[in-house]
This record gives C-alpha cells, sequence and structure tokens, in this order.
C-alpha cells in the first residue's frame, strides 16, 4: 500500500498516538501533540483520545499530558498494536525490536481509533516523543 492510501483526508476527530521515553517531559509530549495538531490542520477541540502502550500508560508525563486536553490515556496492549502495524508507515529498527511495531505512535493512534482507521499525520517527533494521528 502506498502512502496516500494509508494516510486519509482530515476527519472530525482523531486520537493521537504517543511513543515516549521515561525522561520525557509533560510538557514536551503537550507541545508535540499541538505541533501534530497544527501540521495536520486540526484545532485542539478535533483531539479524541490520547494512546500509548499499556505499560506506559500509567506514566505521570502521559497522565498529566492528556489531562491537559481534558482526556485520559487510553492503553493498548501490544495484542492491539500488533494488528495495527500493517496499516503503519514509519518504521524504527528500535522500536520494532522492543515493541514488536514499526512505530509505537501510529500503531496506538490507529489501534485506538478503530480497524477503519487511516493515518491522518504520520509519526512527527521531538527529543524524548513520538506522535501521530489516526481517524
Amino acid at each position: 500500500m502506498g502512502l496516500d492510501a494509508l494516510v486519509s483526508a482530515r476527519p472530525a476527530s482523531v486520537v493521537a498516538g504517543i511513543g515516549f521515553r521515561r525522561a520525557a517531559a509533560t510538557a514536551e509530549i503537550i507541545a508535540l501533540v499541538h505541533r501534530a495538531l497544527r501540521e495536520a490542520g486540526l484545532a485542539p477541540d478535533a483531539l479524541a483520545a490520547i494512546a500509548t502502550a499499556a505499560d506506559r500508560a500509567g506514566e505521570p508525563a502521559i497522565r498529566e499530558a492528556a489531562a491537559a486536553f481534558g482526556l485520559t490515556p487510553s492503553a493498548l496492549d501490544p495484542a492491539a498494536l500488533a494488528q495495527a502495524d500493517g496499516r503503519i508507515v514509519t518504521r524504527s529498527v528500535r522500536i520494532e525490536a522492543l515493541r514488536g511495531v514499526g512505530s509505537l505512535a501510529e500503531a496506538a493512534a490507529l489501534a485506538c481509533a478503530g480497524p477503519q482507521a487511516r493515518l491522518v499525520l504520520p509519526r512527527i517527533a521531538s527529543a524524548g516523543a513520538t506522535c501521530a494521528l489516526a481517524g
């Protein structure tokens, strides 16, 4: 599948998938989500969910970042992430070795948004976090 087939037009609401290092600060994640929404041409109120791996969903940085948008993090188990792997467009050898998916951010966004979801914005990165949008 080509990139155009995997990346959709802007939907009314989106899920932000987040991957992050334990040292990532709340402010960094918030800024990255805002940047992703801007790059996709979406307002902050288009954000329906923030999703990440289940083993990271309880971390203070992601909980506080989600709360800044009036949300709680959606926790995705490895099986749900793996099911979305065929729809991602970005591949990180390191993340694939650690998580079994090419991009945690893209897999989390797609898994949380549902089986028919497509990427609105492929993974973007800051120093300690990644974000992708799906809807």
